[in-house]
């Protein structure tokens, strides 16, 4: 069964994840990347939360900032689904190389239960986030020191991809920095998610089916 999930925009393909693969329960909406006072307007935010919930997930909102290794595995003990939201790409994998959720989430994925990124969430999952390194501000981790991911898969997520309001941020990207061997990237528009089962993973567009 997959259980690696990656969006674009999870506010379009919820309702299709859970109905097409039959998923339900408890899911932490991690709320991370969005913290940044650049990320000023957060109603895509509550539009997101509310397709999950109208695709009857059990959700409640969680933090990683701040928080032990420890103290997450204990908060997330009784959870079936970890989401992790959009917002700044690289203030998140900062947070998640402090609490060491890496690992947690590895270790939560492992056991076969369901992690679900959108935006953000889905480019940490990858191996590296560099390659967006033109798409986000990198100013808001000062304290990154590398850009490795978390490494669910082998694939870095670039989202939006033809949307309209990231135009002028792909138009001025850079593309030589990620123009060469060992990126593998996935370009997703909105209405696309990536379902990952072990090694395998199949990209959806819910237009389509």
């Amino acid at each position: 069964m997959e259980n690696i999930f990656l969006t674009s925009s999870v506010n379009i393909s919820a309702e299709d994840i859970a109905k097409r693969f039959n998923i339900k329960g408890k899911l932490v909406f991690i709320t991370t990347a969005s913290e940044p006072k650049s990320e000023s307007d957060l109603t895509w935010q509550d539009d997101d939360r509310n397709a999950l919930i109208k695709a009857r997930f059990d959700v409640f909102d969680y933090t990683i900032t701040g928080k032990k290794e420890e103290d997450i595995t204990e908060d997330l003990k009784n959870v079936d689904i970890v989401y992790v939201s959009g917002g700044n790409s690289f203030y998140l994998l900062e947070k998640v190389k402090e609490s060491h959720f890496d690992k947690i989430v590895k270790n939560f994925v492992a056991k076969g239960k369901i992690y679900i990124g959108t935006s953000a969430g889905s480019i940490v999952a990858g191996p590296d986030i560099f390659p967006v390194y033109y798409l986000d501000s990198a100013k808001e981790a000062k304290n990154l020191k590398d850009y490795k991911g978390i490494g669910l898969v082998d694939f870095t997520v670039l989202p939006h991809w033809g949307s309209e309001h990231f135009r002028e941020r792909y138009l001025k990207q850079r593309l030589e920095h990620v123009y060469k061997d060992g990126y593998k990237l996935i370009l997703l528009n909105d209405n696309q998610y990536v379902a990952v089962e072990g090694n395998k993973y199949r990209i959806i567009d819910i237009t389509k089916d």
